[in-house]
């Protein structure tokens, strides 16, 4: 599905992307693990490569331009190529509309969404002198149905799957694909800290009655990265148990 490729996974030392990295290692493809934290990155890394993944780990804010260049120039040095892009970074700086600060807004959606944008912008110069690539943006079911207290957080995963539609059109003809994943309720070390009683109210609006896991994304991810997902571009795929439809 994804033997030799090579993948460069924003936010990939823990959660979501720490996962999809995995998923990606474990059908043979090679990693470029990018996270702000390097500490946590470099360990992660290593177990990757002590379970005989080939893999770098990169030090890299989404949000600076050079730090953009340097991942995609240490990808190019380590590996030849980039095949698979997944922009996962983001942030949330919760708040209700009308206390949110100025900084909590420009935040998100700096990390969010331009983040997104700097990475595609500079990895899909390289796909399309291969004339070949996947591009696939974690997005949000909150960015497709909105969410109290999130007004930031939703316009950047509404703006991201309205950019994923535009670049889908602009790259296909490079045979470079664009697609989104939409993450419903997912089980992580933020809602694994919430009350019981909060996790069951969250469960109760999903008709599958569970939150999902970070390995149902990876799952999705690992489809839009393969050679399977081929005539697909420009969707959302939406891994949220049912809760929206």
């Amino acid at each position: 599905m994804v033997q030799d490729k090579v993948a460069l996974i924003t936010g990939a030392s823990r959660g979501i992307g720490r996962s999809i990295a995995t998923a990606l290692a474990a059908k043979g493809a090679k990693i470029v693990a990018v996270d702000i934290d390097l500490a946590a990155t470099e360990e992660f890394v290593a177990e990757l490569k002590a379970a005989g993944t080939e893999a770098v780990a990169v030090q890299g804010n989404v949000t600076n331009p050079d730090d953009v260049e340097q991942m995609v120039n240490v990808a190019k040095e380590t590996f030849d190529r980039i095949d698979i892009l997944v922009n996962n970074a983001g942030i949330t700086r919760d708040g209700l509309l009308l206390r949110m600060k100025d900084e909590d807004w420009d935040a998100v959606l700096t990390v969010n969404l331009k983040g997104a944008f700097l990475c595609t912008r500079a990895v899909s110069k390289l796909m399309s002198k291969q004339r070949n690539g996947r591009i696939i943006n974690i997005a949000s079911v909150v960015g497709q149905m909105g969410n109290a207290g999130q007004a930031n957080y939703c316009a950047s995963k509404a703006g991201l799957i309205g950019m994923t539609k535009s670049n889908a059109r602009e790259l296909a003809k490079r045979n470079v694909t664009v697609n989104a994943v939409a993450p419903g309720f997912i089980a992580t070390d933020m809602t694994d800290a919430l009350p019981e009683k909060v996790r069951e109210e969250l469960a109760a609006q999903i008709p599958l009655e569970r939150l999902g896991s970070a390995d149902d994304i990876a799952n999705a991810v690992l489809f839009l990265a393969s050679e399977n997902s081929g005539y697909i571009t420009g969707q959302v795929i939406g891994v949220n148990g049912g809760m929206y439809m």
